[in-house]
Parts: C-alpha cells; structure tokens; sequence
C-alpha cells in the first residue's frame, strides 16, 4: 500500500536547480534513509513530503497523516541538547502518524539513546523517512537509502552497508568501463594514424615500379585513387571516434604522506600519563582516581553517555592538569566545535597553510579529499557554511606542524561524505589521535583503543569498539535502560491521548511519569 506519491516535483534554489524528481512513493512500513552532501537538499526534500514547504513545479498526494521532526531544534538554559532532541522525540510520537519525517533525529544524543530510537522505530508501525549522518543508525533502521545526487534521487535497496556495497559495485563498473573505452579510443587512433601514414606514402612511386609500368598503369591517376580510398577509410574511423561514447576518468585518490614532528622517536613509547586522577565537577563526581596511559600512534576513542566527562578529560590533557605528564616531545593540535581558529577574511588555502609545514601540494591534496577542488581553496571562510567551516578546521589542524591530534565531536554538522572523508584521513595519519564521538562507524573507522566513562569509573579496552562489544558479557537488556525506555513509551502515550481528550486525571499520570523520568535521568548523570 503506497501512503504517499510524489509527481514531477522540481524545487529551484535561486536560479539553480536543486532536484527534479519524476516519481517517488512511499510504502506503508516503509523505512528510507535520505542522504547527500551538504547543500543537495535533503532537508528541503523531506519538508515537501511532509507538507512543511511547497515544491515550485510537481504535486504530493498524501494517504495519511504525516509527523515531521526538524533539524534545528530551540535551545534554550535549562535542558541539554540531546533532552532538548529526546522531548522532540517524544511529541513526534506523542501524535501517532503514520508517516514519520525525521530531520537528523540522533543530533546530541548519545550512544544509549540512539539505541532508544532505534527499538522504538524498529516498534513502530508506521512509515519513516529519515535525515542522517549516522551510518550505523541508518544500516540499524533503514530498508531503503535515497541519495540525492546531481539533482536526482537515486534508490537503493538495503541499509547504508548496501547503499556503499552497490556504490562500489557501480565505481568498479565504471573503472571497467573507462578501460574499455581508453581500449577502444587507442585502437581506432592507431588505426587512424596508421591510414593517414599509408595515404602519405600513396602520392610516391613505388620503388619496385618500372617507369613502363608507370606508363602503362598511369601513375598519377592510380596513386590519386589510392589515396582517396584511404583518405575515405580514414574519416569513416574519425567518425567512429567522435561517435564513441566518452567516459570519464574515476577520480583517484593520491596517497598521503605528512612529515610530523618527532615522528620516529615517540612511536610505541607511552606519550601521554594520567596518574590518580579523578574527574570533578561542583558537587558532583565524573569519574574516581585512576590512572591510564597513551602511546605514540595510538588512535584512541573516548566514549560514554552525555554528561560523564568526556569533554572534562580531554581538557585535563589539553592543559596538563595534575597528574597528567607528557612527553617534551608531544605537539598537540586540538579540534574544538567552536571554530574560532580562523581569520575569516583569508582564504581557505590562507588559514590552512597558516601554521603548516607541509608543501603546497599536500595541502592542496588534503583540501580535495575534503571536497574543496581546484579554485574552491581560494574562497573567503567568511562565506562557507558552517560544514564547510568545520571541514576547514579539521585540515587547519590536521595539517598544523602536530603529531598528536584531539578531537571533540569531529562530525557534527558534516554530512555522510565528509564524515567518510574524514574518516580516510584519520586512518592514514601516522600520528596519535584522541577523540569524543557518538558516531559508532566513525568509531569502529578509526579507534584501536577505547576508553570508557560509565558509573564514575574510566577503563581502557586494548582493540576495536567492535571486539569491546563482543568482549562484554551478553545480557538481554540493561535493566536500567529498559526501565527509562519504558517510562518514554508511556509518557509518549499519554501525551497522545491528552491531545485527543486531555483531562485533569491524565494531565496527573503524566506529571508522575514526567517525575519518575526526571529522577531516573539524575540517576544517569
């Protein structure tokens, strides 16, 4: 059953064409993870099918009620962000549609609570499109990826470990058929060579030819045939070159090599050392007294839920607060959300270059992996998005004259692409990475160590999110969770029944579930 059809939908941006789309439909059930690079118009698609804005040319035919969570959510001094993204949640919920349309639903949420949303979606009845960055929660919800790519909506079947499957199927395709074609160019422009040289030498007299026998056959006539027939053969294969479809070449990536400060002397030797140290906030404990240490080439991820410290820590190594020792040797470069490490006046290749010793080229080379090409690196920062500022950052300070690089959140406000690019830069520096992320894949890409912040205590696993998942002991479900996942469902329930008919008894359950929740959240932090 198809509970949404869209038609011959155009949306212009200015003068430019954003997307045409001749058909889209949504299935009942269906569960579509929408994807593109930043600006492709993915959050202007998903607020035409939900009724939020109205395309230029084309119509929707909706067959049921729609529920639409957006991207920018109000802040305001009292929640944090992720409660601010849970309450969103809960009211999109709360109003029992069926067709969810979810604009970057895990913004600010943690692991815990994206795993929430993952059982409540995977529980629900109805029909989702979803905006997001995150791999691992598309691959955990979606059926379906919608990219849109060069003005259209490409469909893929399967999660987003499919979509990039088939992407890499169609990348192979496309290399096989760039041979072909580079195959077939060179035979025909041989084959045109070689005639051109015969109809050259057919104006001359052959040596072995008699000039009795010239007489008789009549040289020039015969030799002008000659000639013309090869000139005729030659252009029918200069047509066939003109008519042979081109392909294009599949871009390659150039490797990169960076020289870092004191490379060789801190490789596998401990860097950084924590000795008894405990995590305190004004009343309050993060973690107890611990030690811990971190190697040279260690890329280490620092996990735990919103509000246990992550950041804390992080700003304890930044500033060599006591009981944290490092190496003279140790130049760290640090990537903050804040973005204030920009002139914004200079270009993108000025502030990169700015504080690099690295070549040109290899800036330059970086740049483009972050999708800033040819020209584009001469754009003023003041005129980038914030993404595209965010990308800049991180090559302002990847490419800075460090050799151990702190990140906090690197992929907030990146798309799918850039996060991926990100990721292929990481795993190719030959330095030591410390970084916070929610970003499972990003995670799994990138760390061979995990250190944890849960119930006060920090621990160290030596190997991947991956294996320190499957080291720990399977249980059904954390008691704990299970309980607060409840108390969201219910809360979810009563809000949609006090919309329908409220009542002083239900406006009563549903302050005692707001109290039960509030109290188990305390507990959490």
């Amino acid at each position: 059953m198809i509970i949404l059809e869209a038609t011959n939908i155009k949306y212009y941006q200015k003068d430019r064409l954003l997307f045409e789309i001749p058909l889209l439909k949504i299935p009942a059930k269906a569960r579509i993870g929408l994807i593109g690079h930043n600006g492709a118009g993915k959050t202007t698609l998903l607020e035409i099918l939900a009724g939020r804005r109205e395309p230029d040319e084309g119509s929707i035919e909706r067959l049921t009620t729609v529920s639409f969570l957006p991207q920018l959510k109000p802040t305001d001094t009292t929640n944090s962000g992720g409660e601010i993204t849970q309450d969103y949640i809960n009211q999109v919920f709360a109003k029992q549609a069926d067709l969810l349309c979810l604009d970057e639903p895990t913004t600010n949420l943690d692991t815990a609570h994206m795993e929430q949303l993952e059982e409540r979606l995977a529980r629900f009845q109805g029909a989702a499109v979803i905006v997001s960055h995150d791999r691992a929660f598309l691959d955990a919800v979606c059926h379906t990826i919608w990219e849109i790519d060069d003005e259209k909506v490409n469909s893929y079947t399967g999660g987003y470990a499919e979509y990039t499957d088939q992407k890499a199927l169609e990348k192979k395709q496309h290399e096989h058929a760039y041979e072909n074609y580079q195959h077939k160019k060179k035979q025909l422009e041989d084959a045109l060579e070689q005639k051109e040289r015969k109809a050259q030498r057919a104006t001359k007299k052959p040596k072995n030819l008699t000039g009795s026998e010239a007489r008789i056959k009549g040289a020039k006539p015969y030799f002008a045939n000659k000639q013309k027939k090869l000139r005729q053969t030659a252009k029918a294969i200069e047509s066939r070159l003109e008519r042979l479809e081109k392909v294009e070449r599949p871009k390659q990536e150039v490797p990169i090599k960076m020289d870092l400060p004191n490379e060789a002397s801190l490789q596998g030797r401990t860097i950084i050392r924590m000795e008894e140290t405990a995590g305190t906030f004004p009343n309050r404990v993060l973690w107890k007294k611990t030690s811990f240490y971190i190697r040279g080439n260690d890329k280490l991820a620092i996990i735990g839920n919103n509000g246990t410290g992550k950041t804390t820590l992080l700003k304890k190594i930044m500033n060599q607060a006591e009981g944290i020792h490092l190496s003279p040797a140790v130049k760290i470069g640090y990537f903050s959300q804040n973005l204030d490490v920009f002139d914004l006046n200079k270009s993108i290749l000025e502030n990169v270059s700015m504080r690099s010793k690295q070549q040109e080229s290899l800036i330059r080379t970086v740049l483009a992996r972050l999708h800033f090409y040819r020209d584009d690196v001469y754009k003023q920062v003041a005129v980038l998005s914030g993404g595209e500022r965010v990308k800049v950052a991180f090559a302002k300070i990847f490419l800075s004259d460090v050799n151990t690089i702190i990140l906090d959140e690197p992929t907030n406000f990146l798309d799918i692409q850039a996060i991926e690019a990100l990721e292929d830069l990481l795993q190719a520096y030959e330095g030591t990475i410390i970084f916070v992320s929610h970003d499972r894949r990003f995670i799994q890409g990138i760390a061979n160590r995990i250190l944890s912040i849960a119930d006060e205590e920090l621990t160290i696993f030596d190997g991947t999110l991956e294996e320190m998942n499957e080291h720990q002991p399977t249980e059904t479900r954390d008691h704990f969770a299970e309980k607060k996942l409840m108390l969201e469902t219910k809360i979810s329930e009563v809000l949609g029944q006090l919309s329908i008919a409220p009542s002083d008894e239900l406006e009563q359950t549903f302050q005692q579930l707001l109290d039960e929740k509030r109290k188990l959240d305390e507990v959490d932090q």
